[in-house]
């Protein structure tokens, strides 16, 4: 699934790329408001990251329509590693019209220009949740609207639950209450819970506790604070009692693999895992639940991509046309019930529960999510974080913050 894995060297080195080559005065900023087609048809050039053929199929059909509809045309392909290929089409000067741009990479792309800052030409952009607009604003100004999101939330194995004693006025709200409930598992015999390894997994905690690795627009880094010490301390004391594993210790490959295979009780991943529990443990029976609130209340994680439109298109105009119509909510829930996403509009979301009620968790979670880092050049940071939450059980919580601290403060500085 799309949100699984978040480390992809190759698509770290396309974006070191795409960052040199505009130090090095690739143009990205220069005005190439005179190349602009004023008439006649346009012929747009897609490029996205496919989840599989169901979005594949679902996109291009949508495009179709839009095309006939216009008389335009639209060549939609899907990416064998999306970042990789429109580094390369940045740096070789030849950026397709419209493209998938993930909120991780945003900054990236934002911070030399070579994306279009059209948003504000799209029909109700307020519609779009906050969270989702605040992934994709960069220096005040939003610059391409979400195609849709997911978040973080709590999955519990119903049989695994019944087992070890407990009942629907078991699931945990607060943390204490997950740390209860998950004695009471272990002590059934049962891991009580498989989390992943990483700020997308982890970071949900740190938001719980009232704390996140920058401020709200990338510019300050807020990693050596007591609200994520909080968090990394008290994620650390469930790894040490056994009362949370991570997926390598139940020997999968993800979180979700561990937990369609019933070897945990509970789980903490995205809507993503609807789609592959249908298609690898169908026998598996499980319920959803917002993720237990913290120190400071609730808090999730929020993944999301946009739609982009490149800087140095020249057919700019029909691009936001077509924007406009991948985003409206008849169009999102199409896209919704074709291939298993969460539309980004507020004003679809009652709609899209009517379909689809037992994602009722991942949707309210939107209305306190925290997104991705919004700052360029955070990549080998990030990584770097990672890597010291991999070895959390038995490191020094306090000693990796101010490592992120430090690192996160040159990266903001460079």
């Amino acid at each position: 699934m799309r949100y699984r894995l978040r480390r992809i060297p190759l698509a770290a080195v396309a974006v070191a790329a795409l960052l040199a080559s505009a130090a090095c005065g690739s143009g990205f900023d220069d005005d190439n408001s005179g190349g602009e087609q004023t008439s006649g048809p346009a012929s747009l050039q897609i490029l996205f990251g496919s989840s599989g053929p169901a979005e594949t199929k679902a996109l291009q059909d949508a495009a179709a329509a839009w095309a006939k509809a216009t008389g335009n045309k639209a060549t939609v392909t899907p990416a064998q590693d999306l970042t990789q290929q429109l580094g390369q089409a940045f740096a070789g000067d030849s950026p397709p019209d419209v493209f998938y741009v993930d909120a991780v990479r945003f900054a990236d792309y934002a911070s030399v220009g070579a994306l279009e800052p059209y948003a504000d030409k799209i029909s109700n952009v307020d519609d779009f949740y906050p969270v989702l607009r605040q992934a994709f604003t960069y220096q005040g100004k939003l610059y391409c609207v979400p195609k849709d999101f997911s978040t973080l939330a709590l999955q519990i194995n119903t049989d695994l639950w019944a087992r070890a004693g407990l009942t629907e006025a078991d699931v945990p709200t607060t943390w204490d209450e997950l740390t209860a409930v998950a004695q009471k598992i272990k002590a059934a015999g049962i891991t009580p819970l498989a989390i992943g390894d990483t700020r997308d997994r982890i970071g949900a905690f740190m938001v719980q506790a009232g704390g996140w690795i920058t401020n709200a627009d990338g510019t300050k880094a807020t990693a050596d604070t007591p609200e994520n010490l909080t968090a990394l301390q008290y994620m650390q004391s469930l790894l040490k009692s056994g009362l949370a594993q991570y997926p390598k210790q139940l020997d999968a490959g993800w979180a979700g693999e561990a937990f369609g295979k019933g070897k945990v009780a509970m789980t903490i991943e995205g809507n993503w895992i609807k789609g592959a529990l249908q298609n690898e443990f169908p026998d598996i029976k499980y319920t959803v639940h917002e993720l237990p609130a913290g120190a400071k209340g609730k808090g999730t994680l929020s993944f999301t991509t946009c739609w982009g439109i490149a800087a140095k298109s020249k057919q700019k105009d029909a691009a936001v046309a077509f924007v406009e119509a991948m985003t409206t909510v008849e169009q999102q829930l199409a896209f919704a019930k074709a291939f298993g996403v969460m539309p980004s509009r507020q004003s679809a979301g009652q709609q899209y529960l009517d379909q689809f009620p037992a994602d009722k968790a991942f949707v309210d979670g939107a209305q306190y999510a925290q997104g991705p880092v919004n700052a360029p050049k955070m990549d080998s940071v990030l990584a770097d974080f990672d890597t010291g939450l991999q070895s959390l059980a038995n490191g020094d919580p306090k000693a990796i913050l101010q490592r992120l601290q430090k690192n996160t403060e040159a990266a903001l500085g460079g």
